[in-house]
């Protein structure tokens, strides 16, 4: 007789709650699918084009939908969707961008007139209106912004009995003030400032660019008499002034590059940024390089710097130090549900804080050079090497060319695996591993080399005659192009690494080939119609060729600040204040010039192979080839279609191309080089 099981009250009680789960589970399913159906949102790609032209990040709109930033990504991505109140939420908000976005209607279904002037502050005396003055157009890339409709700066000049702004897309507007204290407050108000260039990065303070007449209208003195520190003494009535309307500087003072703020209030900031130019701002000693330029040109030049690659700061290399830290700052915001507020935290992939380096990267004035053997140094250089010509070289060639590479350095930077926030680890008889950015200490004077190229291990261009200390790239190179066996002897590496110049090349990549297309230079022009083409650079508009200066100043710059060394005479090995930056890193720039410095080689390796031709020179970013006619082009092969060959030198506007920088006859070349001169310095057309 078959026994039937009869379950017992506990397991009714579970498959009950069981079955309960389920339905619930699959209730929530279907109530989150009908929810899906019922609040609609756009397509991702959409999602993210709507909160880019509002100017708002990431963290903004995680903000105030109560998320993290991570999610409005993969929801901008179209890896994951929001649901719930964060459904409607979020579908609200890109219902209220779009709304925004879309150009004013008047009833006639007309644009409606340009919005009207940004009113101006009350004055106990009125001045009358003033036509603006006419300019040129503006150079492309200036524009206006929502968020910031005055652009991210103005110069401010005198005109007649009151100051005038003038503007980066050529407005100009008279400023109700007659105190520095009242311009300051004006600039606060006056929607001038610049867009985050990252989704960590705050907006850019407004920058007013004073004349030597706004200067002395305001006050200040034509001339600092604090030489030394370059900076107005607190005891100046103006600085009084700013004390009292509740302003403060930043420790540097009031000087040509000045910074003035309020105290935060309800989380927001109130600061401006001041250059006077009477006081050395935007000289030539920093890099900008100016012609003479009325003030309405000159806040369209420095916009369209601005633009593209962000506000001025001081001088070029402080901007493109500058630069490195807004695209990848040192913290972020994120959502605390322990704290329910959003609380600073480490940005990954950036620079957080001072590091020591490791004693072969240290500067020589450094604390860590002390007592240190020069050969225990890292000579991570550019090249400075020339030879003299074959007696075959003399024979065959009545010419020499040079060879400039775009941004070489700069370019070098792209995609470069370069230490972060972990110090060096000192580790003795290492195996070689080329994926970990470190300094080596190898012996390469067993690598063959032809004595017609620089050594690609020195900077002298002259082989290795003993163990030196390298970077991870020339290591690399050596074992995995020039097939070298080798056996490092100690190493200092870091384990947190990545691609920390990456967006730093590609902002200053995108301005200078922006700038270039606008100077007529496109890319992938066949090489002749570019050698055509840069003929006739020269000639452009002095402020754009500045715009071009400037552009690779800042990154040229930029990279030295890396290993900054102190500015003042100090007491040996003591300390100084670069070496307090978390951007003050001689691993990463020596990383980058070896990077820089290979390249170079192995396009020099790939055309001897293709063209039996040998350089003669190198002086950093410039080469120097024999040649048969005084044309680049007789040194760089052309492809089928007219443009460079892969792998070899190129000619064109590319970051790791080259130009011409000039031609002379070889025996110029053999006068310059038996005066123990480097001719790659002296190549260059006048």
């Amino acid at each position: 007789m078959t026994r039937t099981h009869v379950p017992s009250r506990q397991n009714l009680r579970d498959s009950h709650v069981v079955r309960d789960e389920q339905e619930a589970s699959v209730f929530a399913r279907v109530d989150a699918l009908l929810e899906s159906l019922q609040t609609p949102l756009p397509p991702p790609e959409g999602r993210a084009r709507l909160r880019q032209r509002a100017h708002l990040t990431r963290e903004q709109l995680a903000d105030a939908l109560q998320c993290q930033a991570q999610d409005i990504e993969a929801w901008e991505s179209g890896a994951g969707d929001p649901q719930g109140i964060q459904r409607a939420g979020y579908a609200r908000l890109l219902a209220g961008l779009l709304a925004l976005d879309a150009p004013p209607q008047s009833e006639a279904g007309a644009p409606e007139e340009p919005p009207a002037p940004i009113p101006r502050l009350p004055r106990q005396t009125e001045p009358q209106p003033r036509p603006a003055p006419q300019a040129a157009a503006p150079h492309r890339g200036t524009r206006r912004r929502p968020g910031f409709p005055r652009g991210p700066l103005a110069v401010v000049d005198q005109t007649g009995p009151a100051l005038t702004a003038f503007f980066a897309d050529q407005s100009s507007t008279e400023i109700p003030a007659d105190h520095l204290v009242d311009l300051l407050q004006w600039a606060i108000d006056a929607g001038i400032g610049r867009d985050a260039l990252s989704s960590h990065d705050r907006a850019g303070d407004p920058l007013l660019v004073l004349t030597p007449a706004a200067s002395q209208f305001l006050g200040l003195p034509m001339d600092l008499e604090d030489r030394a520190r370059l900076r107005l003494p607190d005891s100046h009535p103006q600085i009084v002034n700013l004390r009292a309307a509740g302003f403060k500087l930043t420790r540097r003072g009031f000087g040509p590059w000045a910074r003035a703020y309020l105290p935060v209030t309800d989380g927001k900031r109130a600061s401006v940024q001041l250059a006077v130019t009477g006081w050395g701002a935007l000289s030539d000693r920093d890099g900008w390089n100016l012609p003479p330029l009325a003030p309405a040109p000159l806040a369209r030049l420095l916009g369209t710097y601005a633009d593209r690659v962000l506000t001025p700061r001081g001088s070029t290399a402080v901007c493109g130090q500058e630069l490195m830290t807004a695209l990848r700052p040192p913290t972020r915001g994120r959502w605390s549900h322990t704290d329910r507020r959003r609380v600073s935290s480490p940005n990954p992939g950036a620079l957080w804080e001072p590091l020591d380096p490791a004693p072969p990267e240290a500067h020589d004035a450094h604390p860590l050079a002390q007592g240190r053997l020069p050969q225990d140094a890292m000579d991570e250089e550019a090249w400075d090497w020339s030879r003299t010509p074959t007696d075959t070289e003399n024979a065959a060639f009545a010419h020499v060319v040079g060879l400039d590479i775009n941004l070489a350095f700069i370019a070098a930077a792209s995609s470069a695996s370069v230490g972060l926030n972990s110090p060096p680890r000192h580790i003795h008889n290492p195996t070689f591993d080329r994926k970990i950015p470190g300094t080596w200490l190898c012996d390469l004077s067993h690598i063959p080399t032809d004595p017609r190229l620089p050594s690609p291990f020195t900077s002298t261009g002259q082989p290795p005659t003993g163990p030196a200390w390298y970077a991870t790239p020339t290591l690399d190179y050596a074992v995995k192009d020039l097939g070298a066996t080798i056996k490092p002897l100690e190493a200092y590496l870091r384990d947190d690494h990545g691609p920390y110049l990456t967006p730093w090349y590609e902002r200053l990549r995108d301005a200078y080939l922006a700038t270039m297309a606008e100077a007529g230079i496109h890319q992938d022009i066949p090489q002749e119609r570019f050698l055509q083409a840069m003929n006739t650079l020269p000639e452009a508009d002095p402020a754009l060729l500045a715009l071009l200066s400037a552009i690779k100043a800042t990154g040229k710059g930029g990279l030295g600040k890396l290993r900054e060394g102190p500015r003042e005479t100090t007491t040996p090995y003591q300390r100084w204040a670069a070496l307090d930056s978390p951007t003050w890193r001689p691993d990463i720039r020596a990383a980058v010039i070896s990077r820089a410095r290979v390249n170079t080689h192995r396009k020099m390796i790939k055309t001897a192979e293709r063209t039996g031709r040998y350089p003669l020179a190198v002086l950093s970013d410039c080469v120097v080839y024999p040649a048969h006619t005084p044309s680049a082009l007789d040194v760089v092969p052309s492809g089928p279609d007219g443009r460079g060959i892969p792998g070899l030198f190129c000619l064109g506007v590319n970051p790791g191309f080259a130009k011409e920088e000039g031609t002379r006859a070889i025996s110029w070349f053999h006068q310059q080089h038996s005066q123990g001169l480097n001719p790659a310095r002296y190549i260059k057309n006048s």
